[in-house]
């Protein structure tokens, strides 16, 4: 789950502490989700969110994580900040691999093609993700912004 993720409009808040079995944690929010339409409870209650489904780019099965978003224009805006790690996120390497994915966003459910975001345009789509610049302090990658784009 990317750090951050609230409500258009909401006041900031406290980003819940990282659990130790990241995989669980993401597997309870994925469950939640999809069993609520998208409104989340507990820890999780009020954050917006959505689900990414990629295609795994060595064994072609599905894989399903949790993210922060923004929007932009019709698309959506996710970064690959892996909470700050020194490499990118196993859903990004994904997206290189095969860039057509899956999104949810509450109750609706889409097909997207995703793009890294070029150089120029970066300031622009970081705006739509403003927890970016504090992810961006935990590491000395530059942390892609990565456009999802309805097909």
């Amino acid at each position: 789950m990317s750090q951050g993720a609230q409500e258009p409009g909401s006041r900031p808040r406290t980003p819940p502490a990282i659990p130790s079995d990241m995989k669980a944690f993401n597997q309870a929010v994925i469950a939640d989700f999809r069993a609520t339409g998208g409104r989340l409870s507990g820890q999780m209650a009020g954050r917006s969110v959505l689900l990414l489904t990629t295609t795994g780019a060595r064994t072609g099965q599905p894989r399903t994580t949790v993210l922060g978003f923004g929007r932009h224009g019709d698309g959506y805006v996710v970064i690959a900040s892996n909470n700050g790690a020194r490499s990118d996120p196993a859903w990004y390497h994904n997206l290189v691999a095969n860039p057509l994915a899956i999104v949810e966003v509450g109750r609706e459910r889409l097909e997207v093609r995703a793009r890294t975001a070029a150089p120029e345009e970066r300031a622009e789509l970081a705006a739509a993700v403003p927890y970016l610049e504090s992810q961006q302090k935990l590491t000395e990658r530059v942390i892609p912004v990565v456009v999802l784009e309805r097909v």
